[in-house]
């Protein structure tokens, strides 16, 4: 009988966590890591287009795996719009300036809203609502300060005149956005090794069981450390670019990077626990999917960005 109730979500049977990746994960991880490094820091050198398609082809990856996730669970999201909206951002972006990108993240979410009225599943509004729209910002969103934290000198001038970005070279985003991958990265590897090692006492148990407070105190040290150790590398070869940026802003956002780092993969641990999934996908070997590996970049960025936004400020006064 058909009384206009629709029928209840069904979720479909979740895919089975794989064991904990064993040590022989780490030939492949290397190799991965061999092979993408040197591609993302030419096309971070390069900026432009070809940096900008780079950051949209990563945001439309990432979401397609998260959309995947809550689909695991019953959802149904706005696949094609989330798509189409996550990858609009960092073009608004790229053409304005994040302030743009915020007035989009607003139609985004009414259109959401407005859209879901014309579902005949109004059982399931607000899971497609919310997983909808959450997607688009911990992907879409976040990914997009990539943008403006490349192109930093231009964000100051627009914000505060020339003589606010007097000291920075027009590439320095450049340097900001090796300096504060090298973090995350390096907290990363860091935990890994760290974690191995010395890791006794859980972190997050339920969670991410095999992540330790050892692993997460060393990740966090040597985050720092690669932090510290660019700005050491960048003021030997291309000093022009880290001009402005001292040691003890390097050493304060190093660290605070690094454990923002810990806990960007903290969240993602959070979300795959819940959909019962290890990796969000299998695109990159030895590490997983996307999101597995951009996970501590989606919160680093845009802490590196706002941080020099107060950075920046403080130095005019």
């Amino acid at each position: 009988m058909n009384d206009g109730i629709s029928e209840p979500i069904h979720p479909r049977e979740p895919t089975p966590i794989s064991p904990k990746p064993k040590a022989s994960d780490l030939p492949r991880r290397l190799l991965t890591a061999a092979f993408l490094i040197p591609g993302v820091l030419y096309v971070i050198s390069l900026g432009g287009l070809a940096y900008l398609a780079t950051i949209v082809v990563i945001i439309l990856l990432g979401l397609r795996e998260f959309y995947q996730l809550i689909e695991d669970k019953g959802a149904h999201p706005l696949v094609g719009f989330g798509l189409v909206a996550g990858a609009a951002l960092p073009v608004v972006a790229y053409v304005g300036n994040e302030y743009h990108a915020t007035i989009l993240m607003t139609a985004v979410l009414l259109f959401v809203m407005v859209a879901q009225l014309g579902k005949s599943q109004i059982t399931e509004a607000l899971e497609s609502i919310s997983g909808t729209f959450f997607g688009i910002f911990y992907v879409g969103w976040l990914l997009t300060h990539a943008i403006v934290l490349r192109n930093f000198h231009d964000v100051a001038v627009a914000k505060w005149g020339a003589e606010a970005a007097a000291y920075l070279h027009p590439d320095a985003g450049a340097y900001y956005m090796v300096f504060v991958l090298a973090c995350v990265v390096g907290c990363d590897a860091g935990s890994y090794f760290a974690g191995r090692a010395y890791g006794k006492r859980k972190l997050a148990p339920k969670v991410s069981p095999g992540k330790t407070i050892e692993g997460s105190i060393g990740g966090v040290l040597f985050g720092a450390i690669c932090g510290l150790g660019t700005k050491q590398f960048f003021d030997f070869f291309w000093p022009e670019l880290s001009t402005g940026f001292g040691w003890v802003a390097a050493g304060l956002i190093g660290f605070s990077l690094s454990m923002v780092a810990v806990l960007g993969d903290l969240v993602e641990s959070l979300l795959k626990r819940d959909a019962k999934v290890k990796d969000t996908g299998s695109l990159l070997p030895g590490m997983g999917g996307i999101l597995d590996r951009t996970d501590s970049s989606q919160l680093g960025i845009p802490v590196m960005y706002y941080l020099l936004l107060a950075h920046t400020y403080l130095r005019m006064g």
